[in-house]
Order: structure tokens, then C-alpha cells, then sequence
């Protein structure tokens, strides 16, 4: 086969519908947030008709999904899962347990790795403490993102617009009586997050649990995961937690490479 040839064939495969498509799903999933259908366009440099029609086949699909605000489009329920299988295979995804696992040897408290699901936390992996009190979530559970540590990490690492926006649509359930319920109260918090560091789950989620989140970003900046500790108020205080701090972060640095 001739240069020309080739060069044809090559341009031939960048220009199919499989090809386009595929470069929408990577700035959709590069870019870390959810994009107008003008920015997925220009981003993956097709004609703005060209992204809407395939975007609409990704969407049944499952691949892409309208995200809160239905303007935007995010990453959907089957990309995710994709992303979440891919994750959990191989070699990495024992690394990466491992780390959890040094983590809970070191602290004594149980170990979370989570990412962003839309709405709500999304649990990749976990390894328990050896305490008889446990909370049981297993991995692929969900959790909210307005009462939980790793998901005030989640927020306060959003755009102002999209953290807002959500606050706006979301049910900001009472489900202790420490429970934040005001966007006001949430957005305060947020502000504590990013000026610290880490995030606290002050017995919000489940009575009698505390917890510490620290965000996790990939090698280009991106928010990607949060990896976070908790552990009963009758063994430890939310004080307890921050003096582990350094070793939640040391564990970080470990597993932002292995992302």
C-alpha cells in the first residue's frame, strides 16, 4: 500500500462516527466537569451539528447524560461504569487497595477511595478497621454529597456556577441533627474545604461517625477522587482524626500516581 494510501485510509478511520465519538467521550471525561454542547464541540473540534447528533446516540447509549443543569452534558451511567470496571482491573486496582490497606494498618480507622457520580459519591473501594463497629457500604455504593466528607470535597472542588446550581436542585436531607441543611451553611463550609485542605463529616451522615476527606487530583490538575478516614465517636474524636492527617495525605501522594 502506498503513502498516499495510507495517509487516506488513516484519515478515513480519524473521520468515522466511531472515531468522532470517541473523541467526544475524552474531552467529556478530560475536561473534569460537565460542557455545553458549543464547548464539547469546539473541544473535540467537530461541527456543532456533528457533536449534537452524536451526543444524542452516546446518550442512549448510556455514555453521555444531561447533567443537572440540562444545558450541559456529563459523562453517563455506562461510561462510568466503563470507567469503574477499567479502574478495578488489573494490576493497579491491587495497588491501590494496598495503599488503603497500609492506610488502616497505619491509623487504626477504616479507609475510603471515592470518586463523583453525578450527584452523589460513588464508593471505588474500601478496606474496614478490625473495630466490631462498622458501617457497611460496599464498593459501587452511593452516598450524599451534602453530609459526607469526601462529598464537601467534591463540591468545594466544583466551578462557583456548578456548586451553586446544584445546591439549588439537590435534597439536602436532615439525616442526623447535625445534618447541614441550607445551601448558605453549605457554601460557608465549602469555603473551609478549599482554604484547608480537607473536609469534616461532623456526625452529619450517621450519628456517632466521624470523618476526614482529602481530594486527589490527577497529573493535569483534575479533581478525579477523594480518599478519606472515619471512625466512631466512642473510639475516637474529630480531633483524633486530624492528627492522621499527615498519613492520609502521604497515602494520597501514593495513589494520585496509581490514578
Amino acid at each position: 500500500m502506498s503513502t498516499t494510501d495510507n495517509q487516506s485510509e488513516n484519515q478515513s478511520i480519524s473521520n468515522s462516527a466511531t472515531a468522532r465519538s470517541m473523541r467526544l467521550l475524552t474531552e467529556l471525561a478530560a475536561h473534569g466537569d460537565s460542557l455545553t454542547l458549543a464547548e464539547l464541540a469546539t473541544a473535540a473540534e467537530l461541527p456543532k451539528p456533528t457533536a449534537h447528533r452524536l451526543c444524542g446516540q452516546l446518550m442512549e447509549l448510556g455514555f453521555v447524560a444531561r447533567d443537572v443543569d440540562e444545558r450541559y452534558y456529563a459523562i453517563g451511567p455506562a461510561l462510568r461504569k466503563l470507567a469503574l470496571d477499567t479502574l478495578n482491573h488489573g494490576s493497579l486496582s491491587g495497588l491501590r487497595h494496598q495503599v488503603l490497606r497500609d492506610l488502616v494498618e497505619e491509623t487504626g480507622e477504616t479507609c475510603n477511595f471515592t470518586t463523583l457520580d453525578g450527584s452523589s459519591v460513588l464508593y471505588l473501594d474500601r478496606v474496614e478497621s478490625k473495630r466490631p463497629w462498622r458501617l457497611t457500604l460496599d464498593v459501587g455504593a452511593h452516598v450524599p454529597l451534602h453530609c459526607t466528607a469526601s462529598g464537601k470535597v467534591f463540591l468545594a472542588g466544583m466551578s462557583r456556577n456548578k456548586r451553586d446550581y446544584l445546591l439549588r436542585q439537590i435534597q439536602l436531607e436532615k439525616l442526623t441533627e447535625r445534618t447541614i441543611t441550607t445551601a448558605e451553611e453549605l457554601r460557608a463550609d465549602c469555603k473551609k474545604v478549599l482554604a484547608n485542605g480537607y473536609a469534616l463529616d461532623r456526625e452529619e451522615f450517621v450519628t456517632g461517625l466521624v470523618a476526614i476527606a482529602i481530594p486527589i487530583h490527577d497529573k493535569e490538575g483534575n479533581l478525579r477522587a477523594a480518599l478519606a478516614l472515619h471512625c466512631p465517636t466512642s473510639h475516637s474524636k474529630l480531633e483524633n482524626l486530624l492528627e492522621k492527617l499527615p498519613a492520609l495525605e502521604a497515602a494520597r501522594e501514593r495513589m494520585a500516581a496509581l490514578l
